[in-house]
């Protein structure tokens, strides 16, 4: 297992190691003990797996209380892997951090606890996995507009983007609840 630093220090790419022969491949997505040895102690109690078109743009999402820890990564297509952070008390509050994470590069992400998230599929269709360190809780859900430019993503973007109800009418970041 390999951790690839970002520009946000808490946010970091995880590449596992991929034994690959004519048959296929086999990887390790998780183990407690291995992530605890590179620093990245987590308690998952939640898994989830979403399927999207192209064009489908999910985010920017994070629960102001019980916040989630993720990691995340892509088993079939190709998504950029949006993290945006959300504490007030950070020097890189507001900054975000884009991922590609595709079942070619098997690349995952880790993005803790005090970041919005959000992904946009690149492919004709992604599953999208992720493991939660905190369950999901509805009423503490929050969202970023995707497209504040105060935030200013970079989403590689060809056309407009499939949004739900929800994302469509986000919350600037400057009238959001933050974190400490």
């Amino acid at each position: 297992m390999k951790i690839i630093p970002t520009r946000l220090p808490d946010v970091l790419i995880v590449e596992p190691k991929v034994f690959g022969d004519a048959r296929g491949f086999f990887l390790e997505s998780w183990n407690r003990k291995g992530f605890a040895d590179l620093g990245l102690a987590a308690d998952f109690v939640q898994d989830n797996h979403s399927r999207s078109r192209r064009g489908v743009l999910r985010g920017l999402h994070y629960q102001l209380q019980q916040p989630q820890g993720k990691l995340v990564r892509v088993t079939s297509g190709a998504v950029f892997d949006v993290a945006v952070d959300l504490r007030r008390s950070s020097p890189k509050f507001g900054c975000w951090e884009g991922v590609e994470l595709s079942d070619a590069n098997q690349r995952m992400l880790w993005i803790p606890p005090g970041f919005a998230h959000g992904f946009l599929v690149l492919s004709e269709t992604a599953d999208f996995l992720y493991k939660t360190t905190a369950y999901y809780a509805p009423e503490h859900e929050r969202c970023i507009l995707w497209n504040d430019p105060e935030v200013g993503v970079d989403w590689p973007l060809d056309g407009e983007p499939a949004l739900s109800a929800k994302d469509q009418v986000g919350t600037p970041l400057r009238a959001a609840e933050v974190y400490a």
